[in-house]
This record gives structure tokens, C-alpha cells and sequence, in this order.
């Protein structure tokens, strides 16, 4: 059987990718991954022996430079991948499994060569439900007094739409489809898949969309943690990790003080994560310690409390360990993660994406409480961790070879 698994987005939408990627070769499947060009996305990929077939600009790149001036254009710039590179990568596997930012042009790649196609989502808060509102995408706010859950869900459809139909319908004309008139319903399919824990992440439906929930694709992580940050956990108490992954962060907010100084005032010791912020440490003092990327898995154990930005990979590391969390939304679904630790008394939701020291403080306090505490070590317990054994099999058992 060869499977093809596609993304455009960053380490939070490669790594579940690169996770799946191990378990369908563990069960003697071959393996593409289509994914952005950078580096650590390379390296990710080359370490669970999957093939990587770069496409798109560099992420990393984008998040930390000059975003495109242009939705739209970017927006047919990834059509056309999908259709050129990621259709001839497509061209002799059985599968194709799409995810991360809007894969407009995968179905229909899957549609001409006649393969199963699958779309899996990362989070469920991208999909129509009662439960939620839909989160930013560009395009024009929504008119004033409009308050209806499915009219917002229903202008969601109207901006993909708006960014993605003209580019989509011109490449499916190209090759013999014919058009389409929903992107975002089209991109779903009839059955979803949802690779998010249950517990984190419940599935709670507003349309008949059919949804195939399969727990988080996680990758075990067997590194060890450094020597000299082994040393400087253990030369004191838990310090308060501080990381915001792919998140470039305000540079108008210098979130390393002002983190640093709300740990500190809660008596604690700091671990600073660098991240594409690039975030560093604040002075020379010996209750603080910077690191680049590391084995989190391993380290949530043996920290006081995460403080991060919300993304579903940190947010169910972090529930996995037992760790009260302080998040820090930024954008897309990280304010409904947000929302979603709160709810479960797991740790705090700061209000909005740029913290002061008064309203980092007040959430680390409320992190930090023995309560909180006790929450998160229950829930831990709850998280599941098969998810990719469960969508493998999906995969494997419900596919035809196409030879």
C-alpha cells in the first residue's frame, strides 16, 4: 500500500503527519509526506523514514518575515501546488490523506486518478458545529448585529470561497472536473477525520457532517533531554516553562520579561524556550535557563506549569503530562484551545494575544494552585494515545491497492 500525506503549515501540522507517517510504516505501508520546504520539517520526516516531497514557500520564512501581501494570490500560488507537485507525487500511490491550511486542489487530484481521499483535521474548530464560532480567516468582518451561529458558519464558507473557488475551478477545468461550488464543504469530503483527543477536543456537531474522531497523531519522542538542562532541573524546584512554538509574537511586547518577571513573582524558576520568536533570556540570573528544541514530552513532566500559545500539539503534550497550562492565544484555533483548558480546570486562559505582567501574573497564580494542579494530573490520565494505530488500520484495512 502507498499512502500519500499532505500538509502546508507549520510544525503543528507536520509533526502529527510525521506520526502517522511511523505507524503506517511500522504496518508495511510506503510512505510520501508533502510538505513545506523547510529544514526541520526535512529532518522530522528523514527521522521516522518517510519520503519528503517539498512544496510551497518556506514557513518559517513567512511566519518571521513579511507575510504575502496578497491573500488570494497566495492562496492560487497553493492550487497550483496542489495540482503540480502534489499530484505527481500522487500519481502511483492508493491513498491521499490532506491536511494543515485549505488543500483545495487535493481532492480533486485524488478525483482524477481515482484514489481514496481522506481529509483530517487538527482541530475540531474549523468545522461547523453549535458549540463554537468560526475562527479568522481574511475577507471582510462580519456585517453588525450578525449573531446567528450557522449565518456566521455559512459567511466562513462565503471567504474560502472568495480566496480559493476561481483557482480551484480553473484547475479542475484543466484536467476534465467539473466545478465545484463550496470549497471548504468540497475540502472536507463526507467523512472528516478529526485527530484530536476526545477528552480536549469532543466533537460537537451543528450539520449532518459525518466526522471519524481518531484521537492525536502523536509521535513518541525517545531523545533525551540535554545534560546542562538535566542539571538546572535538577538544582531547584519546577521551574515555569515558557515556549511559543512557531509564533513569531508581537516584537512590540517583550514576552521573555514579562514572563520571566510573572514566574519569578509566583517564586519560580524559569525555562525559556526559544521558538521562531527567537525569545531569549533576560539577564544572567541562575533561576533561568533557555533551550531550543527539545523533548517535550519528557520535560512537561518535570515542569510547574507550560505557557504557550495554544497550539493542539502543546496543548495535548502538556494535558498528556500532567502539566497546568497558562495559554496565550494568538490566532486561528488557538484562542478555542484557550477556552477549552479553562473549561476543563487544567490551567487558565489569558484574554487575548499580548500579556502584560499584571495579567500573566494573575494566570500563572491561578495555574499554579494545588486545584489546578490536581486537575491536570487527573486528565492526564484520560489522554489518549493511539491515535495513529486507530487512523493507520482505517487506512490500511478500507483502501485498494491500485496494483
Amino acid at each position: 500500500m502507498r499512502v500519500l500525506l499532505m500538509a502546508y503549515g507549520s510544525r503543528g501540522d507536520i509533526a502529527p503527519l510525521a506520526a502517522l507517517a511511523a505507524t503506517l510504516r511500522e504496518l508495511g505501508a510506503q510512505v510520501r509526506v508533502c510538505a513545506p520546504p523547510d529544514e526541520e520539517f526535512a529532518e522530522l520526516l528523514a527521522s521516522v523514514g518517510a519520503e519528503h516531497v517539498p512544496f510551497g514557500r518556506d514557513v518559517r520564512a513567512l511566519r518571521t518575515g513579511a507575510p504575502p501581501s496578497d491573500a488570494a494570490a497566495f492562496a492560487a500560488e497553493l492550487v497550483a501546488a496542489h495540482f503540480e507537485t502534489v499530484g505527481k507525487a500522487a500519481e502511483d500511490c492508493d491513498v491521499l490523506v490532506a491536511s494543515g491550511l485549505m488543500p483545495a486542489g487535493v481532492r480533486s487530484v485524488a478525483e482524477k486518478l481515482g484514489i481514496r481521499y481522506v481529509y483530517a483535521g487538527f482541530h475540531p474548530f474549523e468545522m461547523p458545529s453549535a458549540h463554537y464560532l468560526p475562527s479568522g480567516r481574511p475577507g471582510p468582518p462580519p456585517p453588525p448585529g450578525m449573531t446567528d451561529n450557522q449565518a456566521l458558519w455559512d459567511l466562513d464558507a462565503q471567504k474560502v470561497n472568495a480566496l480559493y473557488l476561481q483557482p480551484l475551478n480553473a484547475h479542475r477545468a484543466a484536467i476534465g472536473l467539473a466545478p465545484v461550488d463550496n470549497v471548504r464543504d468540497h475540502v472536507f469530503g463526507d467523512r472528516p477525520w478529526l485527530a484530536v483527543d476526545p477528552v480536549l477536543g469532543p466533537w460537537e456537531k451543528l450539520t449532518n457532517l459525518d466526522v471519524l474522531q481518531t484521537g492525536a497523531w502523536i509521535l513518541p519522542d525517545e531523545r533525551p533531554l540535554p545534560a546542562d538542562l538535566e542539571a538546572f532541573l535538577d538544582a531547584g524546584t519546577s521551574p515555569v516553562y515558557v515556549g511559543f512554538g512557531s509564533m513569531p509574537m508581537s516584537p512590540a511586547t517583550d514576552i521573555a520579561q514579562i514572563a520571566v518577571e510573572a514566574a519569578r513573582a509566583q517564586g519560580r524558576r524559569v525555562l525559556v524556550s526559544r521558538g521562531w520568536a527567537d525569545l531569549a533570556l533576560v539577564d544572567g540570573a541562575d533561576d533561568c535557563f533557555a533551550v531550543g528544541d527539545v523533548n517535550h514530552q519528557a520535560l512537561f513532566h518535570r515542569v510547574a506549569a507550560v505557557v504557550h500559545h495554544g497550539g493542539a500539539g502543546t496543548t495535548t503534550t502538556a494535558a498528556r503530562a500532567g502539566a497546568p497550562q497558562v495559554v496565550v492565544p494568538q490566532f486561528v484555533d488557538q484562542p478555542h484551545w484557550a477556552a477549552r483548558v479553562a473549561e476543563l480546570g487544567i490551567g487558565a486562559a489569558h484574554d487575548g494575544p499580548t500579556p502584560t505582567l499584571e495579567s500573566l501574573s494573575a494566570a500563572l497564580r491561578t495555574a499554579l494552585t494545588p486545584e489546578t494542579t490536581a486537575r491536570a494530573q487527573a486528565v492526564a490520565g484520560t489522554i489518549r494515545t493511539d491515535g495513529t494505530t486507530v487512523a493507520a488500520k482505517l487506512l490500511l484495512d478500507r483502501s485498494t491497492p491500485r496494483r
